[in-house]
C-alpha cells in the first residue's frame, strides 16, 4: 500500500444516544477539513429529526474558519441517521461512500419496495469510492481501502497516519462488527480486518462506536493498528473459528433500534423519502420480515 504523508488534526464528536463517533478531519496546513460519519438526531416515537448532535461539527468548522471538502460515509449505518446533508448545506463539500453501495441499495430496495424512481445505482452520493481510489483533504494524502463484512460496502478511510474504519473493529477489548445483515459475511470480514492488520503497527485507529464494555470506565474510540493485533475476537484466531464465533455471537444480538428509518435514509445519502402528494416524507416498517 501507498506509503501516506502528513498528520491530520482530528477531532472526534460522541453522541450519547447511539454511541457514535464522528470526526472532523483537518489538514493543519491548509485548514481544509473532512467530516466523517456525522449523526442526525431522531426521535423514534414522534418521527422528528434535530440537529442537536450535528450543531458542535458545524460551530467546529465555523469557528476555525474550516473548508469542508468531504462528508465521508464509511457504510450505510443501522443504528443513525446520517447528517450529511444537513452539513453540506452549511458547509458545501462533497457526500461520498464506498461504489459497492449500490449492492446495498440493490437488497435493500427490495425489503422497503422502494418507490420506482429510487436508482440503486448510487447516485444519491456526490462521489462513490473505488477499493484503494487516492484522493486528498487540502494537502493530506488519503485513500480508500474496501473492508467488507459487515457490509458488502464498508470501507475505512486512510488519511496521513490515521485510519478511520466505521464499525469493521471495535475496541481490542470489545471485538468486531456483527455480520447477520444482508450481505454482510464473518469470513469476509476476518479478511478484510487482516488486510487492515498489514499497515504499519503505529497507524493510529479511529472507531465508529464504544459501548463500555464489563470492566472499563471510560468511553474509548482511538487504539493503533499494534493494539488492534490483541482484539479478543481475532487474536490467535483462525478464519473458521471466527466465523463460528461471529454466527454464535450474531444470533443473539437484537435489531438496531434505528435499524428500519437509518437505512432508508442513509442509502439515499442521509436525504428523506421523496414526499408524497400531501407533502410529507414517509418511512417504512416491512413487518415480520427482518
Amino acid at each position: 500500500m501507498k506509503q501516506l504523508s502528513c498528520t491530520p488534526t482530528v477531532e472526534a464528536f460522541f453522541d450519547v444516544n447511539t454511541n457514535t463517533v464522528s470526526y472532523l478531519v483537518i489538514d493543519p496546513q491548509s485548514k481544509h477539513c473532512a467530516i466523517i460519519d456525522s449523526v442526525m438526531g431522531y426521535d423514534a416515537a414522534s418521527s422528528r429529526t434535530d440537529e442537536q448532535s450535528a450543531a458542535p461539527l458545524l460551530t467546529a468548522v465555523q469557528e476555525k474558519g474550516l473548508t469542508v471538502d468531504w462528508h465521508l460515509e464509511t457504510h450505510v449505518h443501522a443504528d443513525h441517521l446520517s447528517a450529511a446533508p444537513y452539513l453540506q448545506s452549511k458547509l458545501g463539500g462533497q457526500i461520498a461512500i464506498g461504489e459497492h453501495i449500490r449492492a446495498v441499495q440493490k437488497s435493500f430496495s427490495g425489503i422497503f419496495n422502494c418507490e420506482s424512481q429510487f436508482r440503486s445505482d448510487g447516485s444519491q452520493f456526490d462521489h462513490l469510492f473505488a477499493d484503494q481510489e487516492a484522493f486528498s483533504i487540502g494537502q493530506l494524502d488519503c485513500s480508500v481501502i474496501h473492508t467488507p463484512g459487515h457490509t458488502p460496502a464498508c470501507v475505512s478511510y486512510r488519511i496521513g497516519d490515521c485510519l478511520f474504519v466505521g464499525d469493521t473493529l471495535f475496541m481490542p477489548d470489545y471485538g468486531t462488527a456483527r455480520c447477520d445483515f444482508p450481505g454482510g459475511d464473518a469470513a469476509v470480514l476476518h479478511q478484510s480486518i487482516h488486510k487492515l492488520l498489514q499497515l504499519p503497527s503505529e497507524t493510529k485507529v479511529y472507531l465508529c462506536h464504544d459501548y463500555l464494555p464489563e470492566g472499563r470506565e471510560d468511553f474509548c474510540w482511538e487504539t493503533t493498528i499494534a493494539k488492534q493485533q490483541q482484539n479478543i475476537h481475532i487474536d490467535n484466531v483462525n478464519e473458521a473459528d471466527f466465523v463460528a464465533m461471529r454466527e454464535q455471537r450474531d444470533a443473539t444480538l437484537s435489531m438496531p433500534k434505528l435499524i428500519l428509518p437509518s437505512v432508508q435514509i442513509n442509502m439515499r445519502a442521509g436525504h428523506l423519502p421523496p414526499a408524497e402528494s400531501n407533502g410529507c416524507h414517509y418511512l417504512k416498517i416491512p413487518m415480520n420480515l427482518l
